[in-house]
């Protein structure tokens, strides 16, 4: 029987991700319907936690619960809701289903049931099917019978991020929170659960933390989490984007100044580390900061004392300090732009955010949660990728990165709109209204880049930076003489946002 598979299941020494996907999976055999998905209710919409039959982006999307009724009525009642194929709600699933092979059919019927755990609401089970009359009332019975089994099954995942979150904990940091923002960082690939774990275990060190990665890859995103899993998360995170303050103002701006300091400082003002006292302060781009503020920020670091510009005396300060950059500090270093000890100082634990053609999957988990994010933006039924625009999204670099994916997904929703979209219908975003560079990417794979016939001779005596620096530059000068000098076209083949083409360039004399 079912219920006892599932029960064995739950005493089975198995990982969660496993022991759910198996769940969802003898579920939609069971009652052979086209797709089933257990979500968890996160303040005022749903993750999909495991889903079995519908497409692959639909792990990433969030169900806003206000804007799915369907999933409302679920929720509100603690019995099985069942939904026809006359229902005149709207279903948060029409064009989502796997089972359509790249055809946008509606789903017919739908069930489901609202779970709780310790006398809470947790989230909801739905199954939905093609075939009219799937789910009759033997069906529904089925399902309330066996509602208690998938709670319990939901009450073993929460003790286990719990149990989780405890372990990720040090001293009086508080603990359950942990996964409480996972829902944030969207991503399953082997590259992000490694640097989830990592930061689990960094964030309530103390230490300084560099976070770097090239444009467009989330490290804002990241940096938020650090300071939510550590022990200052009820004290204030103070963003400072570096890059936006004048020279001329930067000292006063991170430590404040007295009276008559300088013309215009008609009273005293603190500066941004003190504002952060307690807590956390973020220096976003701190590979901009002038020399001179640079010093005086190693002192910050290393004796926690501040000194406002014009003051005699320092002034104690308890911050934390998580430091971004998408510049190459050690280069910065060698230039002499920027100091050798404080970046050592910073980069106590470095932690680097993989760019999204490194990500696999995860490039279509974003993509289902920019969708469901255009989808209501824009006052649509359904918004879906067709199956040529998904092997669209897996091919290509992405220089950008998650900037540039969102981006992307916007565009075409908006393009696909302006060309008579009917915005009750089930909208499918073809490849051709992504405007991807389709030279940019390599047939057959999800790694993309640019094949180039460089060859280089390694000499006696040639260190191995002087050996890069060459084939590098002989890349660049061959990606720019099949794109006829267009640098973006040629960042592209490369893999490498334009910005970061045109400093590495300069570096190597290129430029």
């Amino acid at each position: 029987m079912l219920d006892r598979l599932l029960l064995t299941d739950l005493v089975a020494d198995l990982p969660p991700a496993v022991r759910m996907q198996r769940l969802v999976g003898s579920l939609r055999s069971h009652f052979r319907c086209g797709a089933v998905a257990l979500l968890k209710l996160e303040e005022d919409h749903l993750r999909p936690i495991t889903v079995d039959g519908l497409v692959r982006d639909a792990l990433g999307r969030r169900f806003v619960v206000g804007q799915h009724p369907r999933l409302a009525a679920i929720l509100a009642r603690r019995g099985v809701t069942c939904f026809h194929h006359d229902s005149t709600l709207p279903d948060p699933y029409d064009g989502l289903i796997d089972e359509q092979a790249g055809v946008p059919l509606p789903v017919h019927d739908c069930m489901g049931v609202s779970l709780q755990v310790e006398g809470q609401l947790w989230g909801a089970l739905t199954l939905d099917a093609l075939k009219v009359g799937t789910f009759n009332a033997d069906a529904q019975a089925e399902l309330r019978r066996l509602t208690v089994v998938i709670e319990a099954a939901a009450r073993t995942t929460r003790l286990e991020e719990e149990i989780r979150a405890l372990r990720a904990t040090r001293g009086d940091s508080p603990a359950g929170d942990a996964a409480a923002d996972d829902w944030e960082i969207v991503g399953q690939s082997p590259a992000i659960h490694q640097l989830l774990h990592e930061m689990e275990v960094v964030a309530d060190s103390e230490l300084p933390i560099l976070v770097f990665g090239e444009t467009g890859v989330g490290k804002e995103l990241f940096v938020h989490r650090l300071h939510r899993l550590s022990r200052r998360r009820d004290r204030p995170l103070v963003h400072v984007n570096c890059a936006a303050l004048p020279e001329s103002l930067a000292e006063s701006e991170l430590f404040g100044h007295v009276k008559g300091a300088f013309s215009g400082a008609v009273g005293e003002r603190p500066g941004r580390f003190e504002a952060a006292d307690g807590g956390t302060l973020f220096l976003d781009e701190v590979g901009e900061l002038p020399l001179t503020v640079q010093a005086k920020l190693l002192r910050a670091l290393q004796n926690g004392e501040i000194q406002r510009l014009g003051a005699d005396r320092p002034r104690h300060v308890d911050v934390r300090v998580i430091a971004a950059t998408n510049r190459n500090l050690r280069e910065r270093v060698r230039d002499g732009a920027f100091r050798a000890d404080l970046y050592h100082r910073l980069s106590v634990y470095p932690v680097p955010i993989p760019p999204l053609r490194e990500r696999g999957n995860d490039i279509l988990l974003l993509a289902g949660r920019f969708l469901e994010n255009n989808r209501a933006r824009l006052g649509l039924r359904s918004l879906r990728l067709s199956p040529d625009a998904e092997h669209a999204l897996r091919r290509y670099p992405w220089p950008g990165n998650v900037r540039e994916l969102e981006h992307v997904i916007s565009r075409a929703a908006l393009k696909v709109l302006s060309r008579g979209a009917n915005r009750d219908d089930i909208v499918t975003l073809g490849a051709e209204l992504l405007d991807l560079d389709t030279e940019a990417a390599i047939p057959g794979s999800s790694a993309v880049g640019v094949s180039l016939d460089v060859q280089h001779d390694i000499t006696p005596g040639t260190t191995l930076r002087d050996a890069v620096d060459d084939c590098q530059r002989q890349c660049i000068q061959a990606a720019l003489a099949m794109h006829s000098d267009n640098w973006a076209q040629a960042a592209r083949a490369l893999g490498l946002d334009a910005s970061n083409l045109h400093k590495l360039a300069r570096r190597l004399g290129l430029k």
